[in-house]
This record gives C-alpha cells, sequence and structure tokens, in this order.
C-alpha cells in the first residue's frame, strides 16, 4: 500500500509528502490506545476515523485496505472486550470505508479533471504569451508573468519579443477586462502584433493595426464588459547596433531605464491612446526617442507591478526599488521583482504582473547621448 502511495504525484520540489502516512499513524494511535486502556474509555470508537482521513489524500484500494485492517482491529478487541459494542464499531467503519472509497474516486476524477484544465492553460499560455529566447538581434531579454487568481495560468496582461529587419520589436500590455474575454482581446492584440512588427516600418504603423485588431475582436464577441473593453499598450524598437530606442506608449506605465547608473522614468512627450479608445479621442500617436547605450537597462511592466500594495496600503515603489538594485542579468533583475514583490504584499498578489527585462550588452557600439524627444 505504501508503494502504491509513494507512487503518487510527488509534492512540491519533488519530496514525498510524509502527511500521506496519517490515516496510518492515526490507526496504529488508536488501536495502541484501545489496547492498553480500559474498556470504559472506548478508544476504539475512534476507528473509523481512520479511512475518513485516508478518503482526503489515498486512491480508492489503499483507503478500503485501511478500513479493512481497522475492521480486523475491531474484531480483535471484540475478542478482548465481550461487551465493546464491537458488532456497531464494526458496522461503522464498513459504512465508513465505503463513503470514503467513493469520495476517493470522485476527488481522484476531479483532480484529472483540474489536471486537464491546468494543462490545456499551460499550452494556451505558451501559444499566448510564448517562452522567449535568452538573446534577440544582439539584446538580452528576460520576461515575468504571474497570474493574480490563484490556479491560474493566463490572464489580461501580454507581452511579445520579435527581432524584425528594423530591429528587436517589443509590446507589452494590460487589456481592462475580465475573464475570458480579456484573454481573447489579449491574444488577438498578441496575434496582429507578430505579424506587424514584421511588415510597418514604423511604430505608429504597428499601433494602427493594434488598433483596428481589438476593435476587430470587440465586435465579433460583445460581453457585458465590452465598455471596459480597451487595453493599455506600449510598443518599444531597439534598432541593430542600440543607438536610439524608440517608445509608442498608448496609456500604459512609463518603462523604466537604467542608464549610467542612474534611473530615467520615460514618460510619454504627447499622451497616445489606448487601444480600442482612438475613435473617442482621436489617434494622434506619439513616437518617443531615448539613448539606449552600450551596459544600459530597459525595464517594461505593467500596473500590476506599481500597485502592488503593502498591509499598510501602500503602493510598491519600483523606482527606488531599481535604483537599489546591483547590476545583474535581466533574469536575476526578474527573480529579485517576483521575489520582493510577493514580500512586499504579503504573498497575496491582487492584480496580474507582466514584466520584461532588457539589456544592451557592454560589447556593443555607442548610442547618442539620451535626453528623450518626440520624432518627427
Amino acid at each position: 500500500m505504501l508503494e502504491r502511495l509513494r507512487g503518487r504525484r510527488p509534492a512540491s520540489g519533488g519530496r514525498w509528502d510524509a502527511s500521506l502516512l496519517s490515516p496510518v499513524v492515526l490507526t496504529i494511535l488508536v488501536a495502541a490506545l484501545a489496547f492498553s486502556t480500559p474498556r470504559q474509555i472506548a478508544f476504539s470508537r475512534l476507528l473509523p476515523a481512520a479511512p475518513a482521513l485516508a478518503a482526503a489524500m489515498w486512491p480508492v484500494l489503499p483507503t478500503i485496505l485501511l478500513g479493512t485492517f481497522c475492521l480486523l482491529v475491531m474484531i480483535g478487541l471484540g475478542f478482548i472486550y465481550t461487551d465493546l459494542g464491537t458488532q456497531y464499531t464494526s458496522a461503522a467503519i464498513v459504512a465508513v470505508t465505503l463513503a470514503a472509497a467513493y469520495a476517493s474516486h470522485v476527488r481522484l476524477q476531479r483532480e484529472e479533471t483540474l489536471l486537464n484544465v491546468r494543462l490545456v492553460a499551460d499550452a494556451a499560455q505558451k501559444v499566448l504569451l510564448r517562452p522567449l529566447p535568452p538573446r534577440i538581434g544582439g539584446v538580452e531579454i528576460e520576461s515575468l508573468y504571474l497570474a493574480a487568481q490563484e490556479q491560474a495560468r493566463i490572464g489580461g496582461d501580454f507581452y511579445e519579443v520579435v527581432g524584425t529587419p528594423y530591429g528587436v520589436r517589443l509590446l507589452i500590455g494590460d487589456v481592462r477586462g475580465k475573464g475570458l474575454s480579456a484573454v481573447g482581446a489579449a491574444s488577438a492584440v498578441i496575434s496582429s502584433f507578430r505579424e506587424a512588427a514584421y511588415d510597418e516600418p514604423d511604430l505608429s504603423g504597428i499601433t494602427h493595426r493594434l488598433e483596428s485588431s481589438i476593435i476587430r475582436h470587440s465586435a465579433a464577441f460583445p460581453g457585458q464588459d465590452l465598455p471596459e473593453h480597451f487595453a493599455t499598450a506600449l510598443v518599444a524598437e531597439i534598432p541593430p547596433g542600440g543607438g536610439r530606442l524608440k517608445l509608442l506608449n498608448c496609456g500604459h506605465p512609463p518603462p523604466l531605464l537604467v542608464h549610467g547608473g542612474e534611473i530615467h522614468v520615460l514618460d510619454p512627450t504627447t499622451a497616445s491612446p489606448p487601444l480600442n479608445l482612438a475613435a473617442l479621442i482621436g489617434d494622434h500617436y506619439c513616437v518617443d526617442s531615448v539613448s539606449f547605450a552600450p551596459g544600459d537597462q530597459l525595464l517594461l511592466y505593467t500596473d500590476g507591478v506599481t500597485e502592488t500594495r503593502d498591509r499598510a496600503g501602500e503602493f510598491f515603489p519600483l523606482p527606488d526599488w531599481l535604483r537599489s538594485q546591483g547590476p545583474g542579468s535581466p533574469r536575476e533583475l526578474l527573480d529579485r521583482l517576483h521575489q520582493d514583490l510577493l514580500h512586499y504584499s504579503g504573498g497575496r498578489l491582487d492584480d496580474d504582473i507582466a514584466a520584461l527585462a532588457v539589456t544592451f550588452p557592454s560589447t556593443g557600439s555607442t548610442g547618442s547621448t539620451g535626453v528623450q524627444e518626440p520624432l518627427a
């Protein structure tokens, strides 16, 4: 029986969960007390609790075997204490064991269903937010994605990075909506970006394509949250060899640039409308430019990062946090950000989080100096 239990799915970290032995421990403890204490205490009446506990963590057959063992223990006690009420406790053990076996069967079916759903969600996430190579077009890139909903794999935050003839182009955004409709809108925007990034010579053309894509998606899949169904987005371009970083910000939180050891908040010169709102406030898109030299690091993120709160309700101070970080790779930076966000929030995140860390390696051509300026 124990070998079957050890063959089950391991606990986190690959270690076998010792708590799986608790039904056995309970059975031995009750049996030892029943044999060693006076009849009047009647610890034997606790034996039905063992198979009931086993149903919560064991398969069907081990649960039945444990119930059978408890029944044999009770029969043995009946030979020692003839007036123990063996028949009533034995009937209770049989009834509880049968109910526990059925409960174990139902639990295993639900666990298998949940596992299949999670596998599908993992596959969907790999399509929607596919893993990024550690290096694209001469720059180092890493990603971070955390879904706020427990057991969730995907949400309304999204990102994508592609290498094109125009350079490395990046997208990060956040769909304002809930549920599957937000995931569908994010998928529509990402799919459009993957095509437009190769076709359009400038960031404004890409953004027009993204706008058209989310409009068509919203029209094809209307929902109750349609009035809130828009997306903030940031599109960036790093030309081959670096030099000038181009940014087009559609209502998204401004990225942070580590340049010359200083932190720069890259606010847009002129605000551009979020996706799916251009028809209301105009489709005037402003592209900004800033120096991106060897050794510089860029952090793009969604508002789930800066809106993470501590117990006092204070927002996570991302610029100050980044200023306190020493040099490191994009992966190390995002790993530290992940751990510090969890620590700051007490282990509970209230919103989805997506982040991209981009580093221009020190070996490369230097770009021009860096005051942010709009391009014509």
